[in-house]
Order: C-alpha cells, then structure tokens, then sequence
C-alpha cells in the first residue's frame, strides 16, 4: 500500500509542536510519500507554516497549500520559493453569493482575482477548489474561470460528513444529478484545455488519506471520521492499515498526476 502512498493532506492546527510535526514529515519521506498538501481549517493561520513548507521542500516533497487566500500574501512574501502549488478556494464568481456562504464580506472574488494573478507570477502552479451546493449549482462560473486561469479546477459535491458538519450543511446539500448540471455547463472549458476533475460525494469516501492536528491518519470512508494510532507512536505502516483507504478510487478521481514544480515551464491549460 505504502508505494500508492504519494500525496497527503496535512490538516493544520497547533496540537502538535513544530518539533513533532517535522518528525512526522519525516517519517512520511521515508515511507515513500512524495506530495504534501497542507489545508484545514485555514492552514496560513498556523505561526510555523512557513518553516514547515522549507522543511518539506529540504525533505524532497512537492509543497502544495489549500487556502481561503486571507493571509496568503504574507505567506508568500517569505516562502514563495519553497511552495510548489496554492489551492484557492472560491464557490461562486458573484461576491454576494460567497458572501453567503461564509467567504468574506463581498470582496473574496476580487481578492481571489488578485491572488491568481499574484501566484502566476510567482510561478507557482495554481488550482481552483469549488464546493457546488444549493446556493450556486445553478451559476455559470467560466468567465471567472478564464480570468484566473488555474491549472486544475477541482469541482466538489458538497459532503455530508456525520460528526463533523451534519448541523450545518443540511441546507446545501445537492443530488448528484443537480451537481452533474453544474459540471455539464462547463464542460466546455474542457475542450478550451482547461482540466476540469469532478468529485461527487460517491468519488470522494475513502479516496482521501489525511492527516490530523494530532498527527494521526484518518479517512471518511463510512461516512464519519474513522482514526488511526498517532502516526509518532505507531509508525506510517501501521497507521495506515488503521483506516479504510479506497486506492482505486484515489486514481480514478485524478489523484495520479504530474505535480512537480519542474513542469510549470511546459504546462498549459
């Protein structure tokens, strides 16, 4: 299993010390991992972002970052250099809709705008995150997606993930035919170049492995958050037969694919 163990999400927080957090990087570069993705919550929240990202890269990872763009621009005056990919999470092109969901105070568009700009010069190799749910399946988000140019649009089903956020999602979930009418209304872009991977809910159980602030696997398989042994105490071996990973699933929702900064010369949209 270990030699299918190329990326992970690392869920950011401050329980474990940055100490126990870069011998954790480590051992996850010995077991063979070669991507690191660090989300949330907001990752640039954490105080020791920016060490571990030049950690990871001493190590030989790609470094990639899932963020909401809020404090990314501090970020990137320091550590641009050491971040491979910026995943900016934007749901909708109509800043009164992201206003809605929770997204700033009607200038997250713009600022997403500004930030994709920003990285394209920096280099870095960029990603647009999307959550369709009921407040915007029915948008039309190409022009946007034109604008800001990603290299990867990810298009997510909005999940339920009992334990976690069943008290508040309920009046956002969407049937997988209302998500395949917001993906079929883009699939133009598709032929424009752009890489477009869709996720429905049924795509996206188990085919994650990730990390939490303890430092333990964990995976939703079963529709909650199943936990492994910490990583620290056990080894990766060991933690990860703890939790239910669908590797297949893992490949067949694009989790292979060409992410070394080294390509950014040569990639298109």
């Amino acid at each position: 299993m270990l030699d299918d163990l190329k990326r992970i999400k690392f869920l950011i927080d401050e329980d474990l010390s940055l100490n126990d957090t870069s011998r954790l990087l480590k051992l996850l570069r010995e077991a063979g991992t070669e991507k690191i993705n660090f989300a949330g919550g907001e990752p640039t929240l954490c105080p020791y972002l920016g060490e571990l990202l030049v950690q990871s890269r001493q190590l030989g990872f790609t470094t990639s970052i899932v963020t909401n763009g809020a404090r990314l621009p501090q970020l990137l005056n320091q550590y641009s250099s050491y971040i491979d990919w910026v995943a900016l999470s934007v749901d909708s092109a109509d800043e009164e809709t992201q206003k809605n969901l929770g997204r700033g105070q009607g200038n997250h568009v713009q600022k997403s705008i500004e930030l994709f700009d920003s990285l394209h010069e920096y280099q870095i190799r960029v990603k647009l995150n999307t959550v369709v749910t009921r407040w915007n399946y029915q948008e039309n988000m190409s022009a946007f997606v034109r604008r800001v140019r990603p290299e990867r649009w990810k298009i997510f089903q909005v999940l339920l993930v009992n334990g976690q956020n069943n008290r508040s999602v309920n009046n956002l979930l969407i049937s997988t035919e209302q998500f395949e009418e917001f993906t079929k209304r883009h699939q133009p872009l598709a032929d424009e170049g752009f890489k477009l991977v869709t996720e429905t809910n049924e795509l996206m159980r188990g085919s994650y492995v990730m990390i939490d602030p303890l430092g333990r696997f964990f995976s939703d398989a079963k529709g909650h958050h199943e936990y492994s042994l910490p990583i620290l105490e056990v080894g990766v071996d060991s933690a990860l037969a703890q939790v239910d990973w669908n590797i297949e699933k893992f490949v067949v929702r694009g989790g292979l694919y060409n992410w070394r900064r080294t390509a950014v010369a040569s990639a298109s949209i």
